[in-house]
């Protein structure tokens, strides 16, 4: 999608994140949060105070997307990240997962993480999986069976990693 501005979400966009988060939540097949999460803990927990998090707008002034970047671990692991990604329905398909990837590693690089690491990126979400994979991201880990889908039953998890220095 092109002109699409990526900013820093506010409580402000409370609203309009849970129009996102939400269905993706229900539906339970990409995230290993409680399909029955209410709206305020899913809010507390996309916008927690650990967390950086970000909406995608359109053009047409519309949030199409949210993602959040956190350090993935405390302590030795602080300077690798992990983000999460949700895109709106309606704007499936039209590059705004790429364009908040590719914001994310540069804020990643820019934060001064060395490393982005996805934790558990659910194999059967294929279209995530070759995206990450196209913007460099590699299969480090399998974790098989791991992730119970709603319709295909258990189903492995993959860790996928990117370095951001060169060393």
């Amino acid at each position: 999608m092109t002109g699409l501005l990526i900013r820093p979400a506010t409580v402000a966009d409370a609203p309009v994140l849970w129009r996102i988060i939400g269905p993706t939540i229900r539906a339970g097949e990409t995230y290993t949060l409680d399909q029955d999460m209410g709206e305020g803990e899913a809010l507390a927990y996309w916008l927690a105070p650990d967390k950086e998090t970000f909406v995608a707008v359109a053009p047409d002034g519309q949030v199409v997307g949210t993602y959040f970047i956190r350090p993935n671990q405390a302590g030795g692991g602080r300077h690798i990240c992990n983000c999460g990604y949700m895109t709106a329905a309606a704007a499936t398909g039209r590059g705004v997962a790429r364009a908040m990837c590719l914001h994310s590693l540069d804020h990643a690089r820019q934060r001064g993480y060395r490393g982005m690491q996805f934790n558990f990126v659910v194999s059967s979400n294929t279209r995530a999986v070759a995206l990450w994979q196209a913007l460099g991201f590699t299969i480090v880990g399998r974790l098989p069976l791991v992730f119970q889908h709603p319709s295909l039953g258990y189903v492995d998890a993959l860790v996928m990693f990117q370095p951001l220095v060169e060393d």
